[in-house]
């Protein structure tokens, strides 16, 4: 399928989706966002998919939206700023949050905005040296959205979420990484390359286990101990159903490296 606003490709079972506005700072218009939700749709139905990254073309990520798309006069009625939220931008973190695979954000540049807060949803960040990020958001007199008001106190504390929403200053890479925001930091000619790498390495995992472990997570902050617990009786039990879970036993029994195949 050809895209305009995105380039995908599949390769040794990791998709690469890269944001393709550069001269824009890759910031989201409407028809990116279809795009996008295209290329979540391909990757659902592929087989062969076993991780995904997500990345930017150019100098940065993504700026977030895109304003002029919505072309706000300041003299007209005011635009309901829900409904693209509503319809696009909750609907791509909850794809992220609930597609049954790893996904790495590789943060090239800068990241304002919701662009700031898309990565937090991926399960690994990882960040070029150069990159910032910055919750723009309070500077037009708007609230952290994608996700934002939920990931920042889970990643970095009440405090530090405050300090970074109301002011809205800027956070480089290796600050990002020391207040727990990200997970890696790398040179900037060589962060999709270690992206890839990594991706591959999780491709080659039992993706269905990996699935299972990304849910029990994200859902952690959601139940009680008690609750939490049957949750993770009930993956397991999942678990312990698929191929790769024998394949592991076998491997470890034959003392040989396993052949995991996804299911």
């Amino acid at each position: 399928m050809a895209f305009e606003h995105i380039l995908y490709s599949v390769e040794s079972g990791v998709a690469l989706l890269s944001l393709n506005r550069p001269k824009s700072l890759n910031s989201f218009n409407e028809s990116m966002h279809l795009e996008v939700r295209e290329a979540f749709k391909l990757i659902r139905k592929d087989k062969q998919v076993r991780a995904l990254v997500i990345t930017g073309e150019g100098r940065g990520f993504c700026a977030g939206q895109d304003l002029s798309d919505r072309n706000v006069d300041p003299n007209a009625e005011s635009p309901d700023l829900g409904l693209s939220i509503e319809r696009f931008y909750n609907p791509l973190i909850k794809s992220i949050q609930d597609l049954p695979m790893p996904v790495i954000c590789a943060v090239n540049g800068v990241a304002a905005g919701a662009g700031a807060n898309i990565p937090l949803a991926c399960d690994l960040i990882l960040a070029s040296r150069s990159a910032k990020f910055i919750q723009a958001f309070c500077k037009i007199g708007l609230v952290p959205d994608s996700g934002g008001t939920w990931f920042l106190p889970r990643l970095v504390g009440m405090a530090k979420a405050k300090e970074l929403a109301l002011l809205g200053d800027s956070v480089d890479a290796e600050s990002a990484l020391a207040m727990g925001l990200i997970n890696r930091v790398t040179e900037d000619d060589t962060l999709r390359e270690e992206a890839l790498t990594l991706a591959k390495r999780l491709a080659a995992q039992p993706t269905q286990g990996l699935a299972y472990i990304k849910r029990a997570l994200n859902q952690s902050f959601d139940h009680g101990l008690h609750a939490h617990l049957e949750l993770e009786r009930d993956l397991q039990r999942l678990a312990g159903q698929t191929k790769d879970y024998r394949e592991g036993v076998a491997a470890f029994m034959e003392k040989r490296s396993p052949d995991f195949k996804g299911k």
